[in-house]
């Protein structure tokens, strides 16, 4: 029998199939801001705090929306599935902690941000590289109409601080391939907000972090 595809998001998309991509840019744009807060860390102004919130929003609407609801889906379809979501829902309080430390140092005009940075950045990775060797396959043996139709109640469940920040904030820096994969996935008005309005808005938020 041959050994399953090794799907990662780690060097690029290029490799997933197209049905990944939604899943995948959000783990691609969680590094890059990751990346971000680490670069901006050692000279902290303060500025990059609302940009921070809405990021650390996303991480934890994601990850809640895992174990509630995309775990419990992929459990009713995939047996094999239920003792590594355990696994998964404890490495997701490793990365609470984490999260909440770096919430501290900006709290305190970043006393202490370059170190919660550089755990942060060094916890997510090891998260997102041990969810995607597990759930990866997992998607793969479910194929695209199964997937997506769980995918859909993810991204139904957020909230809509949540939902207005996503499209932009996952599209930041993607290539116009996965872009398209993803944005067939989203009814055609919305796509059209998300590009426009919410756009600026994101943009506007990036300021703090990217001076």
């Amino acid at each position: 029998m041959p050994a399953p595809p090794s799907y990662s998001s780690e060097h690029g998309l290029e490799h997933l199939p197209p049905h990944f991509h939604g899943f995948a840019l959000m783990h691609v744009a969680m590094r890059r801001d990751a990346a971000r807060l680490r670069a901006a860390a050692p000279a902290w102004s303060g500025a990059g705090t609302a940009w921070w919130q809405r990021l650390r929003e996303v991480i934890e609407w994601h990850h809640t929306s895992e174990d509630d609801v995309l775990w419990p889906g992929l459990r009713r379809r995939d047996a094999d599935f239920d003792a590594q979501a355990r696994e998964l829902h404890e490495d997701h309080e490793e990365l609470d902690a984490a999260m909440a430390a770096v919430s501290t140092a900006i709290a305190r005009r970043g006393d202490g941000l370059v170190r919660a940075a550089q755990t942060f950045e060094g916890v997510l990775r090891d998260h997102l590289r041990d969810e995607e060797r597990i759930v990866f396959p997992v998607f793969d043996r479910l194929g695209e109409r199964a997937y997506l139709a769980e995918e859909r109640k993810v991204v139904s469940s957020a909230p809509m601080r949540v939902m207005t920040y996503l499209q932009p904030w996952m599209f930041d820096g993607a290539s116009r391939q996965s872009v398209a994969h993803v944005s067939a996935t989203i009814p055609p008005p919305v796509r059209l907000i998300g590009a426009t309005l919410l756009n600026r808005r994101y943009e506007r938020t990036l300021k703090g972090i990217l001076k």
